[in-house]
């Protein structure tokens, strides 16, 4: 897969990346260069390869599964810029 001129155009505008036009073609060939190492990888062989999480097999510590009530209401919204009836207030976002 090869990526053009107008194709990084588009990603840097969906992007929402300014990007002069004397700059396009060193931008397609830098995502040519990532797409390229892509493909390098999706060669590799990793059929008995098993998933991991670390380098290491190392357990995460476990706490108990433990209920409580919190009740931390007034010490949590005292952080708060604007808090009504026991709530953060926060500006409309959506109309």
């Amino acid at each position: 897969m090869s990526i053009d001129i107008e194709t990084a155009r588009r990603v840097a505008k969906l992007a929402r990346i300014k990007v002069e036009d004397d700059a396009l073609p060193a931008l397609a060939g830098e995502f040519n260069h990532i797409l390229g190492f892509i493909e390098q990888l999706n060669e590799v062989d990793v059929d008995d390869v098993e998933p991991m999480t670390s380098v290491t097999p190392m357990r995460l510590k476990r706490r108990e599964d433990v209920v409580t009530d919190g009740d931390q209401q007034a010490a949590v919204l005292s952080n708060a810029p604007d808090a009504r009836e026991g709530f953060f207030a926060v500006p409309k976002v959506v109309e």
